[in-house]
């Protein structure tokens, strides 16, 4: 079924667990990542993000995952993640989606307000939600000092989201984008922290190629949804290898294993995150 971001977010941030996003951007991975959470009964969010728009448009992506969400035994939320662009934003609400993600974080602090309170205001006339990013999450190739300096300030986060309004908080705590180039150090006091001082959900993105530990104590510290890609984007990519490996593969070969691949890298990620049997 098509879900409410607010509501699942708001039951993991009650449940002590997280909600992974998945961002899905052809059939295999949708496949994939709908099997798991029917599989784990867990609720999930699955997506697209402004710069994978190169590799599968915003509408044609709509016309696959909106349909595969509502027909799904299990909550699916389907979410717009770092929308760089109000526009973007504003088409994938058209279109349906449930849920964005309006990434002004390397605006100004009052930028960054104006711009997300005037989409979110927009968005919940659509019925649908709005995650928006505090401080900054870098890449991978970022120093741990660059990463440091644009971690969310705490005394910041409850001004801005009653300034702003928005669903759930993206925040700055030592992750990055991509693959790590070196051992990710984590902020679990940041994280306590903000969580302690807002009711509202808080996300950590950059998920993919932290340690199960790394996860299970964001979890503990007050995080309620995690993004993931790169993990499922390797798992599909080692999949459509595995296919090529064998005499005679074909295409439809390719399209099983990655679907198998996906699926089974999404359930590990939700036996970790404690989604499993919340739908």
């Amino acid at each position: 079924m098509l879900a409410n971001l607010r509501d699942v977010l708001l039951s993991a941030k009650q449940g002590r667990y997280a909600v992974g996003l998945f961002n899905t951007i052809n059939l295999e991975m949708a496949r994939g990542v709908i099997a798991a959470a029917e599989e784990t009964r867990s609720p999930v969010i699955i997506g697209t993000a402004e710069v994978l728009l190169p590799f599968a448009p915003l509408d044609v992506l709509s016309y696959l995952l909106l349909p595969m969400a509502e027909k799904a035994t299990v909550p699916v939320v389907v979410h717009f993640d770092h929308g760089l662009t109000f526009d973007a934003c504003i088409e994938a609400l058209k279109l349906g989606f449930s849920s964005v993600m309006y990434d002004c974080s390397q605006d100004s602090l009052e930028e960054n307000t104006r711009k997300v309170r005037e989409l979110t205001r927009i968005a919940h006339a659509f019925g649908g939600n709005v995650e928006a990013e505090l401080g900054h999450v870098g890449s991978g190739d970022d120093s741990a000092e660059t990463l440091e300096s644009h971690y969310t300030d705490p005394d910041q986060a409850e001004a801005y989201m009653e300034a702003t309004g928005v669903d759930a908080l993206a925040i700055a705590v030592g992750t990055a984008h991509g693959p790590y180039s070196g051992k990710p150090r984590l902020d679990f006091d940041r994280i306590r922290k903000i969580a302690g001082l807002t009711d509202a959900p808080l996300v950590l993105h950059g998920g993919s190629g932290l340690s199960d530990e790394d996860f299970r104590q964001a979890i503990a510290c007050g995080i309620s949804k995690i993004n993931i890609y790169t993990d499922i984007n390797a798992a599909a990519a080692a999949g459509a290898a595995t296919a090529l490996c064998a005499k005679g593969a074909t295409g439809t070969d390719i399209m099983v294993e990655q679907i198998r691949a996906v699926r089974e890298a999404a359930m590990v990620k939700m036996r970790l995150f404690g989604s499993c049997g919340r739908a």
